[in-house]
């Protein structure tokens, strides 16, 4: 049976026994939610009375029976219908859905289900792969043998075949399709499945299972990830190894006591919206080669910790420092930790001018560069100190056009807010 849906906004709350897109969220759910927060350091949710109230992560949640899509949304009073389609279209902004996928096809169906496009695309590659032939790799198997061949593991074979003189118990080289790479592909495969039951998918996945490549089933660990190396004849794993990554990291088996099984997708929109925001500047700074935009430049500040603004534009001998905030601060001030913050950030990298960067389309809410108002301190940081003609402003730039799709001209609108001549 197809999973049901509630649909929710970044920061909403939701309440057991209370009704959302006609499903009801019950005492299991939140229970199953709750352990997958606490197994995330608490980061993806705050506990409420009876409730949750989400954070600036976005995406899918799905647990037996139940999918919580949670989309990205700016502005409160905007409508909902206008963000739905945000998330998606950000992550195939930034890279992390590719646009030339089977599964990005799905971009365009009135019900959108996050899991389902990643599904579909990483199905997509695993099928590519079969096409073009499952490559084989070196690796060592320990078992019995017929014929002395490898290294004689003496204390297994002694064990092993203290009746059957005739066989040897060895560790040898084989050549064949179980290495880490299938391991891994079949890993994700078995979660696919599980999850999509009752979907349009289950059919692809029993054909690909069919003529998938007898592979040994283990539990695939972080570390084991991280040690995969790709060469010359394995590159084209690459997309369909990372889409693998995804899945297995983000699922969770009987996380509340073996009743639920759950499978999260879920993205910080305080990092997409800066990585949408760096790539929207280099793209329009491409032609001019006077521009440099650097992303999460860092530099030593006490001890072992760094300093990591946003992003640094250089221009001329002169340095431009842009922190993206994706929640629009309220009462329209920033706060005294950011402004703290973006003067540590001038002082560091002797920027002449910073800019608070917000989601936003009301231009009435721009507040001009002004100087941080400090006194002469120069005698205590001397070998330090280059100038304190530091200014910062706060900036809005429209996430959306007027169709409804990602503004084109954000990055041409960031370089007009550092009200700099020429800089475009």
């Amino acid at each position: 049976m197809k999973s049901n849906s509630i649909t929710v906004y970044e920061h909403q709350r939701i309440y057991v026994g209370k009704t959302y897109n006609g499903q009801v969220f019950k005492q299991r759910h939140l229970d199953a939610l709750l352990k997958l927060n606490e197994y995330h350091d608490w980061k993806y949710f705050q506990p409420i009375a009876k409730g949750i109230q989400f954070n600036q992560y976005v995406g899918i949640i799905q647990i037996n029976g139940l999918s919580i899509e949670i989309h990205p949304k700016a502005d409160k009073n905007d409508a909902n219908s206008k963000w739905q389609r945000v998330l998606l279209n950000m992550l195939k902004a930034c890279g992390k859905l590719n646009p030339e996928s089977a599964g990005a096809a799905n971009v365009k169906r009135s019900n959108l289900n996050l899991l389902e496009i990643y599904f579909e695309h990483f199905l997509s590659e695993v099928q590519s792969l079969q096409r073009k032939g499952f490559i084989k790799q070196y690796g060592k198997e320990t078992k019995n043998t017929k014929a002395l061949k490898g290294k004689l593991e003496f204390a297994g074979h002694l064990q092993k075949n203290i009746v059957h003189k005739e066989r040897f118990y060895t560790t040898h080289q084989v050549y064949d399709t179980d290495h880490i790479l299938h391991q891994v592909l079949y890993k994700a495969l078995e979660i696919v499945t599980q999850f999509s039951r009752g979907t349009w998918l289950l059919d692809t996945c029993k054909r690909i299972a069919l003529n998938f490549p007898e592979v040994s089933k283990q539990q695939i660990t972080t570390q084991q990830l991280n040690s995969i190396k790709l060469h010359r004849k394995s590159k084209d794993y690459e997309n369909a190894l990372k889409l693998a990554r995804l899945i297995i990291l983000n699922y969770s088996p009987d996380i509340s006591g073996g009743k639920e099984k759950m499978l999260s997708l879920l993205f910080d929109m305080n990092v997409l919206w800066e990585e949408y925001v760096l790539r929207k500047l280099k793209e329009a700074t491409r032609n001019n080669k006077e521009i440099e935009v650097i992303g999460q430049d860092s530099r030593l500040f006490w001890g072992n910790n760094y300093l990591k603004p946003d992003i640094v534009l250089r221009k001329g001998g002169k340095t431009y420092i842009i922190d993206t905030k994706w929640k629009t601060p309220s009462n329209n001030k920033a706060s005294v930790e950011d402004l703290r913050q973006m003067y540590t950030y001038c002082r560091f990298w002797d920027a002449e001018k910073a800019l608070l960067l917000y989601p936003g389309n009301d231009k009435e809410k721009h507040v001009e560069f002004e100087p941080f108002k400090t006194d002469d301190f120069s005698i205590y940081m001397e070998p330090y100190l280059v100038k304190l003609n530091h200014e910062c402003k706060m900036g809005f730039v429209s996430v959306l056009n007027n169709e409804g799709g990602l503004s084109e001209s954000l990055g041409s609108e960031v370089l007009q807010l550092l009200d700099t001549e020429n800089l475009v």
